[in-house]
């Protein structure tokens, strides 16, 4: 009875570190995530939350979802709107940290394998933004913890969580579908494959496709249009290089490159164990599918985690067996290596500064923070002009906009300028189509001279999108000019057809 006590005692204390390091890295984004602006693709769910559907042409409909619960819970703020991104990470960090724990290890490996997501390239950059991918990160640790109990405890119930999870990941963001390839895969491959006969399996089957099931039909009723947008994105993303460097970005940012012998060992162990066998192979299938299909290299990140955990317990188990001298030599090394990556990392991804060198360094090396800058210029600059035109084009004017950030920017920043909503027909924009009473006169953004003189009349420049500070990103750089046009060369219907963009 002592032993039973003192182990509650300790696994209590073991949670309350694991929640401690959780809540630390919380603190940090809540203190940092109200610098700067929003980012471009927070825009673009901004938008998508004021237009609630089941689906969307860039992904499925849970993080529009959760952006709709924000606006109402905070309004328009950056500190509240991310709060649900910083959670969901602080989540994923504790959720490592039990899985060690299911797996055997003891206070060192927890700690270790928490810490090690905490300060890993992309777990730390899902905390400064909104983006669907900081849920999908989430919903694979879930999945990963659920398979360990499922695997562990032999109790077949958990297949019911798996499909919750799985379901839930399907309605966030599409490249689950790698991680459940690997999920039947390391079925397929290993003792596991047993549970192909379980009804409990079929049951978790059947809820995952029940979660699934709108954003399917909704897919069904607009012609399955991601498909096309993720085969246009996907052929953009490898012809400009994104997908270069897939291997690297598996060790310098999808997890902190001083724990890669701690993943590889997890990765090793989990093919060794007879038991666990299934979640090796649930990271190597998915690996081998990015890794030939030309994914970016950020997409695998979210399977670290399991193997983290898996590897902590086998380095606990190693550091166990050396000399005391040895032991603390080996742990002060682990942990210093670590540390100093994960001070790397947070510097160039959190906006630790408001200005000088700390802020300097980070807009030099992390291009999406410098994607928050001049949004405000950008919409105040268009107001500007709209105030400029005489009484008669001012009644009848129209925004149309190149982007979705630039889409979100005036639909959300415009209200307070009094500026219509803007004419996009980037992604789920396109689908909402373009004003009953078409504008006579158009206010263009995010258009090249030439684009815009192809597209509309009597073209002029009329102004920039100016930023204050100077930063260097796609709006100051790319399309710089606004202009002031007539209506489309073709008629609004024929120009709608011919307008869609995805982006």
């Amino acid at each position: 009875m002592q032993t039973e006590i003192g182990s509650g005692k300790e696994a209590r204390t073991e949670t309350l570190v694991l929640i401690g390091i959780a809540l630390a890295v919380m603190l940090i984004h809540l203190l940092t995530n109200g610098r700067y602006g929003f980012h471009r693709d927070e825009f673009q769910f901004l938008s998508d939350a004021r237009h609630l559907d089941w689906g969307f042409v860039a992904y499925p409909p849970f993080t529009p979802f959760v952006e709709r619960l924000g606006l109402q819970l905070f309004g328009v703020s950056m500190v509240g709107l991310r709060l649900f991104s910083v959670i969901a990470q602080a989540l994923a960090i504790l959720v490592t940290g039990l899985m060690a724990r299911e797996l055997g290890g003891g206070r060192l490996a927890q700690v270790t394998s928490a810490l090690a997501v905490a300060t890993s390239g992309l777990p730390v950059f899902e905390g400064t933004e909104f983006q669907y991918s900081s849920f999908d990160y989430l919903w694979w640790v879930l999945i990963a913890y659920c398979v360990i109990r499922l695997l562990k405890t032999e109790d077949p119930r958990w297949w019911l969580a798996i499909g919750v999870f799985v379901g839930m990941g399907l309605m966030t963001k599409y490249s689950i579908l790698f991680f459940i390839a690997g999920i039947l895969g390391g079925m397929v491959l290993s003792s596991a494959r047993r549970h192909f006969a379980s009804g409990w399996f079929w049951g978790g089957f059947v809820v995952a496709l029940m979660i699934f099931a709108p954003n399917f039909f909704w897919q069904a009723r607009h012609g399955f249009i991601s498909v096309d947008f993720l085969r246009q994105i996907h052929a953009r993303d490898v012809r400009i290089g994104r997908a270069n460097g897939f291997v690297k970005d598996q060790f310098v940012i999808c997890v902190n490159l001083a724990t890669a012998p701690i993943w590889i060992a997890g990765v090793v162990y989990f093919l060794r164990s007879e038991r666990y066998r299934m979640l090796g192979w649930m990271y190597l299938i998915p690996f081998v599918l990015f890794f030939v299909g030309k994914g970016r290299g950020y997409y695998l990140a979210a399977a670290y985690p399991m193997l983290l955990a898996m590897g902590a317990v086998v380095w606990e188990r190693k550091v166990a067996g050396l000399t005391r001298v040895w032991r603390r030599v080996v742990l002060v090394a682990g942990f210093t290596a670590m540390t100093a990556y994960g001070v790397f990392i947070y510097a160039v991804l959190v906006p630790l500064a408001l200005d000088g060198p700390l802020k300097q360094f980070a807009l030099k090396n992390n291009g999406d923070l410098r994607e928050e800058f001049g949004w405000n210029e950008l919409v105040q600059a268009v107001a500007g002009i709209r105030d400029s035109l005489p009484a008669e084009q001012r009644s009848n004017v129209g925004v149309v906009v190149g982007n979705y950030g630039e889409e979100g920017a005036v639909e959300i920043l415009g209200p307070a300028y009094k500026l219509p909503m803007p004419i996009s027909a980037t992604n789920s924009a396109w689908l909402r189509g373009y004003p009953a009473v078409p504008p006579s006169t158009l206010i263009v953004v995010g258009y090249s001279r030439e684009a815009a003189d192809r597209a509309f009349t009597s073209c002029r420049l009329a102004g920039h999108n100016g930023d204050s500070e100077g930063v260097k990103n796609e709006e100051s750089q790319g399309h710089p000019d606004i202009f002031v046009c007539g209506s489309p060369r073709l008629p609004w219907p024929e120009f709608w057809k011919e307008f869609q963009n995805y982006g």
